[in-house]
C-alpha cells in the first residue's frame, strides 16, 4: 500500500471517501448510467468493465490509490476519485479518474470529496504539490478544476492516449503556499 498517503477513510458532512473494494464493482457499475455523458474518461458502464476497472484502479498501491466516494445523506455510493503519480520523494500526486453519478454533479459533493484529498496531502502528509490533468477540450472538468483553486500550468501536447489517438492534456497544480487561501474558499463553498 502507499504509505505515504495511506488509505484511510475521510469523512466530512455529506460526504465520505473510502478505498475502492472489489465488492464495489456491482454499485460501481450503476454510478455510470448513461456512459455517452463520459466523453472525456473511460469510465465502467457495466459490471464487467467495472471490475476491469477496479482491477485495474487497485493494481499498483504505490502508483494510485483510488476511493469511492460514498454520499452519506443515502449511503450510497456516487462515483470514484484517486490519488495517482504518487511521488514521496518530492511530496507530490495527482487527483483524478473522478466520475460521479449525474444526480451529485453540480452538488457539494465533489468539492467536499476534493476538499478531503488536498486537506489530507497537505495536512496530514506535508505535501508540497498537488496536481490536476483533464483534455484540453473538457471544459466543464477545467472550470471545476480552477474552481478548487488550483492554477492552469499549461497544455501536455500527446500526453495520453485518447480512443484511437492521442490527447493534449491541461494541466493545474496546488502547492502548500496555495492551500491555505484555497482551504477557505472551498470552506466557504462547501458550506453553502
Amino acid at each position: 500500500m502507499s504509505t505515504w498517503l495511506g488509505t484511510e477513510p475521510m469523512s466530512l458532512g455529506r460526504v465520505t471517501l473510502r478505498p475502492l473494494v472489489s465488492d464495489d464493482a456491482d454499485a460501481l457499475a450503476r454510478v455510470v448510467g448513461d456512459p455517452g455523458r463520459f466523453r472525456w474518461a473511460g469510465v465502467p458502464s457495466d459490471l464487467e468493465s467495472s471490475r476491469r476497472w477496479l482491477d485495474t484502479a487497485r493494481a499498483d498501491p504505490s502508483y494510485r490509490v483510488a476511493y469511492a466516494v460514498i454520499d452519506n445523506t443515502d449511503g450510497r455510493l456516487v462515483g470514484s476519485t484517486s490519488y495517482y503519480e504518487i511521488d514521496p520523494t518530492n511530496l507530490a500526486a495527482t487527483i483524478g479518474y473522478t466520475f460521479y453519478a449525474e444526480d451529485v454533479q453540480g452538488s457539494s459533493i465533489n468539492p467536499t470529496a476534493k476538499f478531503l484529498l488536498m486537506r489530507h496531502a497537505f495536512e496530514h502528509c506535508a505535501a508540497v504539490r498537488l496536481v490536476w490533468h483533464t483534455h484540453e477540450h473538457n471544459a466543464r472538468s477545467r472550470a471545476a478544476i480552477a474552481t478548487l483553486g488550483a492554477t492552469f500550468e499549461g497544455l501536455l501536447r500527446k500526453h495520453r492516449r485518447f480512443g484511437d489517438g492521442w490527447r493534449t492534456t491541461a494541466q493545474y497544480a496546488m502547492t502548500d503556499d496555495d492551500w491555505p487561501a484555497a482551504k477557505t474558499r472551498l470552506l466557504e463553498r462547501i458550506s453553502e
